[in-house]
């Protein structure tokens, strides 16, 4: 998505002309203009070729642009990820597509030229490797986790990879146990491209508490995730969701469910008000990868052990704004052999 700024500079109001979009489309720079109404709900588009057909069909530049807009233009909410619009806009041919919330507002536009570019970001991407790896034993014996091979090469070296591949350069990763064979393999990253970094804890500080030994404390939003989690999310897209939605911490959700294997009666007393076969829990789940203002790692509790779901809650009583960003993609936290065999069955995306 581009700037705020930006795409600002597209919106017109619903009771302009056509002299109205014209100056529009020339100061925007970007070929469409967004029609909204007095809420900035969306009510159309409009194109120089909408405005050219309107004045061979003899409209003045004092006609109104609701009689040339597009009213049935293709949209999509701000969760969908950068690979899906790239797709819907390939297939489309479009070369802009509006952003809109459930109440159909103007909330970004994308542009085909600033998606299909890559972006060098500056952010750093924590990974979690530190752990004991108890569940995935004998495996984890005499290799730590993250350096499990899955399709040839380490978990963790498909995390790196990744990243890179979206314009991420700087990497801190969290050791502990055998956290030497982590180091001894990466090196400094030079071989990836990347500057990789690291803290030591001297004892277990879970899924957050080792964010604190960080020196100096990031600038800018930093990514965090799991070393032990593989999916086809962009990482991208949860750092821009974070930002665009003003959060101090993100967390990624992957929507799991499960189905029960027995007919429920619904009782109220002792009288029976209904029955469902065998229903189906949807619930949201904590996918092990996470976006973190800088602000917020100062709520950290000293060098002490802190999950994430406790940072959140932490930050979420001193009213900061914690946000889920939904998944859709594939995803799998290896953490037992029947997770490793599956991961080892499916060969990850680029």
């Amino acid at each position: 998505m581009i700037g705020e700024s930006a795409w600002r500079k597209t919106l017109l109001q619903a009771d302009a002309n056509l002299h109205d979009a014209i100056r529009c489309l020339n100061e925007s720079a970007l070929q469409i203009a967004l029609v909204v109404d007095s809420e900035g709900r969306l009510l159309g588009t409009l194109t120089d070729g909408d405005v050219r057909r309107g004045l061979l069909r003899g409209l003045g530049l004092e006609s109104g642009v609701r009689q040339v807009m597009q009213k049935e233009a293709m949209v999509v909410q701000p969760e969908m990820g950068r690979d899906m619009v790239l797709s819907l806009m390939r297939v489309n041919k479009l070369h802009q597509l509006p952003i809109v919330d459930a109440n159909c507002r103007v909330t970004g536009l994308h542009v085909w030229d600033d998606l299909a570019a890559r972006t060098d970001r500056p952010n750093t991407i924590v990974v979690m490797a530190g752990g004991l790896g108890t569940r995935l034993r004998p495996h984890t014996e005499t290799c730590p986790k993250p350096l499990l091979p899955v399709a040839g090469k380490p978990m963790l070296e498909h995390i790196v990879e990744r990243a890179r591949l979206e314009g991420f350069s700087n990497f801190v990763f969290s050791l502990f146990y055998l956290g030497h064979m982590i180091e001894e393999h990466f090196g400094d990253g030079s071989r990836w491209n990347a500057r990789i970094e690291y803290v030591r804890e001297e004892k277990p500080l879970g899924t957050a508490g080792a964010l604190g030994l960080i020196k100096p404390r990031p600038e800018v939003p930093c990514l965090v995730t799991n070393g032990d989690v593989l999916t086809d999310i962009r990482f991208g897209d949860v750092l821009d969701f974070h930002q665009r939605n003003n959060a101090a911490a993100t967390m990624a959700v992957s929507l799991h469910e499960w189905q029960h294997p027995f007919g429920v009666v619904q009782i109220n007393g002792i009288d029976i008000t209904g029955f469902e076969e065998k229903p189906i829990s949807r619930t949201h789940i904590n996918a092990g990868i996470y976006a973190l203002d800088p602000a917020t790692l100062d709520l950290l509790p000293g060098a002490e052990r802190c999950d994430m779901p406790t940072l959140f809650e932490i930050a979420r009583q001193a009213g900061r704004r914690t946000v889920a960003f939904p998944m859709h993609e594939p995803w799998l936290d290896v953490g037992r052999p029947d997770d490793l065999k599956r991961a080892r069955e499916r060969q990850p995306g680029p």
